[in-house]
């Protein structure tokens, strides 16, 4: 389970279970997390590689995807620095495993994360935090109310679905074809072309002549995401 929470009303903005934790499972949590509340300024993130470049030099994918919209981020040196979501994972490990043993577990993933946003939203609205003496979402309304809230709205940017995507690089085969896992499309460009394969969070995807950059605009060779 992936959680994110609000560090000054604690609301917590973001929280889904995944089969395993991966490039693809970060974008689609962080990506919904962002349109859902709107893009943080700064991100207190933990060590994991999706992360941590390893070196100063170095720029994850994923922190590339953050730069992209300008949302930096501060690695936590320990588990013990980030106590305020290591609480929430606490919570949700206690929570749930009493919740499913009762309610029996759905046998599929999503309607599992249906109940488990349920639950979030139950919690953010009626449990009173212990620091702040607030309800989360009371104490978020009042955020925004007296201005103290710097979030930014999506931006209307052409690349967001691109940006939010896992993108690979792939070649233009013969007579203009890509394959795409066990299909093939055509696109107008010249065989032997590198070009960008990108699959969507809803599991649709596109394929791009290069790889987003700001002040352009995408020119997609196929997509099959819904108008």
């Amino acid at each position: 389970m992936i959680n994110m929470i609000d560090d000054c009303s604690r609301l917590q903005v973001g929280g889904v279970i995944y089969q395993r934790e991966t490039l693809a499972s970060y974008i689609h949590f962080l990506s919904t997390s962002f349109e859902r509340h709107g893009l943080p300024l700064q991100i207190y993130v933990d060590q994991a590689s999706f992360f941590n470049p390893g070196s100063e030099k170095g720029e994850t994918q994923l922190q590339n995807r953050l730069k992209f919209y300008d949302i930096s981020f501060i690695l936590a040196n320990s588990p013990e620095s980030k106590g305020k979501i290591e609480r929430v994972h606490q919570v949700w490990q206690d929570r749930l495993l009493a919740y499913f043993l009762k309610n029996g577990v759905p046998g599929e993933l999503e309607e599992s994360n249906g109940q488990v946003a349920a639950l979030i939203n139950w919690r953010n609205s009626n449990e009173i935090h212990s620091e702040t003496g607030m309800r989360a979402a009371e104490a978020w309304d009042k955020a925004v109310a007296e201005g103290r809230s710097r979030l930014r709205p999506v931006p209307k940017c052409p690349w967001w679905n691109y940006v939010w995507s896992s993108m690979s690089k792939v070649q233009v085969g013969l007579r203009g074809r890509v394959s795409i896992h066990l299909d093939q499309v055509s696109v107008q460009e010249n065989p032997g072309k590198w070009v960008v394969l990108c699959e969507h969070v809803d599991g649709t995807f596109s394929i791009l002549s290069d790889i987003p950059k700001k002040d352009t605009l995408p020119r997609v060779l196929f997509t099959n995401r819904p108008r």
